[in-house]
């Protein structure tokens, strides 16, 4: 076995177990027994076949024979670069069986380079992949390479008619490593148990009452983490998982109709086109939606109200890789808490807000603060990354997110930006979340970004890009209602079509600090003024 070095620790993990937060169950355990219970009921989905719960668990057993053959023991790594195929639902589910640990968080828009450098750091000894997929794998190089195979859909094993041995039952073990999105610098690789996934999805099932009738429908890609959560719902609930491969000429809004989709998880840049393919359509209902999770930036309220409209409820969603789905609106929150919000979440995770300037001093209710949080759903640690882990936390022990929040007197979270996402104004703090929020409350504005231009008297102004019809004065006389302050008043505007975005629908900032530094990108100076007889 290669043991990993974790934060897991017996008191805390003897109270999530003695509180119910942590359980006996495995992610395979959870498979085998809705095998013996519901063995033809449909478990998996993707553009090219559909496998029972009984095909799905001799599939996974071939997978984890194959695997076994090549030599693999306990706490080696196997690497997922592919697309939304069962084959890497099938890889997640034989590597949780042997008590491997599965890194799935490889996405296609990655440089080859880049993949050989992650590949390189975790010493993945299988890489389960497709042909030609990134530019085709004779041509990554991974400097001193640990492969034992490398798997595409060509040698993928299949099922088998017997296990290979007996799995692993221990829920504690390292089973999932996901490298964070990269947004703001380097990835990070965290390190999740079974039981620390399983935690969230516990809450989120519970909460909003999924069980076998539910169909999950992921739009996020199998390679992040929002796919991931999806995944620990599904296997809890023993419902059908369809993944975000529809077959050739099917477009997403017909791939959520024709699977019968229930419950869908996404981002809210996900949402936005499913509702504008919708209108294109002429569509009065989204199939048989009934719940729209969304996360990773504020929801417009137009899109909240759309999905109200037609009876879907859109389910407000905040967290991290390090900290999954943990903050979330209920079934019966009203819409202003939708949108405004992230909700008060679940009980295996606490949140305290905390002093920017001093980590280990909480704020009161109503102020602003970073955004702690504790309890079982967090992560045991960085894989192969002691100062990152050490500077994750505070000297109280809660892990500090580097986001901004305020928390209302009934716990709901409102975000309010990242720590590091300040645009600093001759010594003034703009907070471009809160920014972002109020602009997408106008009805004509379909995306937004805040972010700095650099400037040589004040260092730095800020920029506000829009995707739709808005003309400049009038989006500032826009905020302006809702209440933006005049400091914060954005003073260079650009109209996109296109944002530059991360495999997982997140608006990257960077690149547009980047384009305007290059000159590929010109902002419009403006400013704003009153109108007359307006305060």
């Amino acid at each position: 076995m290669r043991p990993f070095l974790t934060l897991h620790h017996p008191d805390d993990a003897r109270r999530y177990y003695e509180q119910g937060l942590w359980r006996s169950d495995t992610f395979y355990s959870l498979l085998a027994g809705h095998a013996q219970v519901r063995p033809d009921s449909v478990a998996l989905q993707d553009g090219r076949c559909r496998l029972t719960w009984r095909e799905l668990l001799a599939r996974v057993d071939g997978a984890a024979a194959a695997f076994a053959a090549d030599g693999l023991v306990g706490g080696d790594r196997v690497s997922i670069w592919m697309s939304n195929r069962a084959e890497a639902v099938v890889t997640f589910l034989a590597c949780a069986r042997q008590g491997y640990a599965c890194n799935p968080s490889l996405h296609r828009t990655s440089t080859r380079q880049d993949i050989a450098r992650l590949l390189a750091h975790l010493k993945s000894r299988v890489l389960v992949t497709e042909r030609e997929w990134g530019g085709g794998l004779d041509t990554l190089a991974v400097p001193d390479a640990p492969w034992k195979k490398v798997y595409t859909q060509d040698n993928f094993p299949g099922p088998a008619a017997s296990a290979p041995n007996a799995p692993s039952a221990d829920p504690d073990r390292i089973a999932y490593l996901a490298f964070t999105s990269g947004t703001t610098g380097t990835p990070k690789c965290v390190m999740h148990s079974h039981n620390s996934l399983l935690a969230n999805a516990r809450d989120l099932v519970r909460d909003w009452g999924h069980g076998p009738e539910t169909v999950l429908l992921s739009l996020s890609p199998l390679s992040h983490h929002i796919a991931w959560v999806g995944v620990a719902q599904w296997l809890l609930a023993g419902c059908r998982f369809v993944t975000n491969d529809p077959p050739a000429g099917v477009s997403t809004l017909d791939w959520l109709i024709d699977t019968g989709a229930t419950y869908v998880m996404g981002v809210p840049t996900h949402a936005m086109d499913i509702l504008a393919q919708q209108k294109a359509r002429g569509l009065g209902r989204l199939g048989k939606v009934e719940v729209f999770y969304m996360a990773g930036a504020p929801i417009p309220p137009s899109v909240a109200a759309a999905f109200v409209a037609q009876g879907v409820k859109p389910q407000n969603v905040y967290g991290m890789t390090e900290s999954s789905s943990h903050q979330y609106t209920h079934p019966t929150d009203d819409t202003d808490t939708i949108v405004t919000t992230c909700g008060r979440g679940g009980p295996a995770y606490e949140v305290r807000l905390f002093d920017p300037a001093d980590r280990d001093r909480p704020v009161a209710t109503g102020e602003m603060g970073e955004i702690g949080g504790r309890g079982a759903l967090l992560m045991l640690g960085y894989f192969d990354n002691q100062a990152a882990t050490e500077a994750s936390f505070n000297s109280s022990g809660w892990f500090m997110s580097g986001d901004l929040g305020v928390m209302d007197a009934r716990g709901n979270l409102k975000i309010v930006g990242r720590s590091k996402d300040l645009i600093i104004r001759g010594g003034h703090n703009i907070y471009p979340a809160h920014i972002e929020a109020l602009a997408l409350r106008h009805a004509a504005v379909e995306r937004v970004a805040c972010f700095p231009v650099a400037d040589e008297r004040l260092g730095e102004r800020a920029c506000i890009a829009v995707a739709g019809t808005l003309a400049p004065d009038d989006l500032l006389e826009h905020l302006h209602r809702e209440g933006l302050a005049r400091q914060d008043m954005p003073e260079y505007f650009l109209r996109l079509d296109v944002f530059p975005l991360t495999a997982s629908g997140k608006i990257l900032k960077r690149e547009l600090i980047e384009m305007v530094k290059r000159g590929e990108l010109a902002p419009e100076p403006v400013r704003f003024q009153a109108k007359e007889g307006v305060a």
